[in-house]
Parts: structure tokens; sequence; C-alpha cells
């Protein structure tokens, strides 16, 4: 589910349906989680909550333009071993050598994908919580921005 548009590649991670009890019944909603990448150092990530699927999706691409970050990439991987923690979820990326590829699972994976990061062993520990998991995998790009 990768669309391009202005350069920028976008993912859908995960659609949630939601249910809330009212007077009347249960009123039922969507959740979507989606990530947009260029490939080439910038990444972002979004939710979006509405009544239907499309709606969802939509407000989560809007939101994941607005909050990119640029990554300082370096010979197609990171410069330095970073630990994260955000809420319950934890992620360890460690720099790997060239042709070992995206040795990450799930979320992770498609978040250091996006980023254009190639050569990269990531372990996530703590949560399995999606949405955790790819805050924590951008705050730790962040954090290697800032010391690369």
């Amino acid at each position: 589910m990768i669309r391009s548009q202005d350069s920028f590649e976008e993912k859908i991670i995960e659609i949630k349906r939601v249910s809330k009890k009212t007077k009347g019944g249960n009123k039922i909603g969507f959740t979507a989680l989606a990530i947009v990448g260029d490939k080439a150092g910038k990444v972002g990530t979004g939710t979006g909550k509405a009544l239907d699927v499309t709606s969802a999706i939509a407000k989560a691409l809007n939101r994941a333009r607005r909050e990119i970050v640029t990554i300082t990439v370096s010979d197609n991987t990171i410069p330095h071993e970073v630990v994260e923690k955000f809420k319950s979820s934890s992620i360890k990326l460690m720099p790997a050598p060239r042709g070992s590829g995206i040795i990450a699972g799930g979320a992770v994976r498609d978040v250091l994908a996006l980023c254009g990061i190639k050569d990269v062993s990531a372990k996530m520990l703590g949560s399995n919580n999606k949405k955790g998991a790819v805050v924590c995998t951008i705050n730790a790009l962040k954090r290697l921005e800032k010391r690369g």
C-alpha cells in the first residue's frame, strides 16, 4: 500500500476498528497509523481517527507530512549504536556492515526503509505496540542526528 506523491513514499502501518458505547448503541470508528519518507534521510509519522477508513488514512498521511524529521545517514547505515525508550517500548539500533540489509521486524523495518537506511540491525524490547515502536524508532534516529 505504498503510493508515491511529491517524492515521498507513503506506507500504512496499521488500521484499527474502534468502538465506543453510547446511549443509542455502539459508535464505530477507525484509527490509522502511517509513515511517510523519501528514502534520502527524511521520515515522518502520523495517526488519524475518523468514522471511515479513507478519512482516517488521509488524516494520518497529512499529519505524517507535517511532522517530517531529517536524519543523517552515512554509508547506508547509522553512525553509531543508540538505545532509546518511549513509554513501555525500547529499541536498540546498531550499525551493520555493507550488504547485510535491514535486520529488524515489523514497523521498525518500515521506518528504517523509508528513511533510506539500508544496513542496520535493530532489536525491539518491551512492548510490541506498533505506534510505540514507530515513535521510539524515530526518536532514536533523531538522537543520531544530534550526536552524529
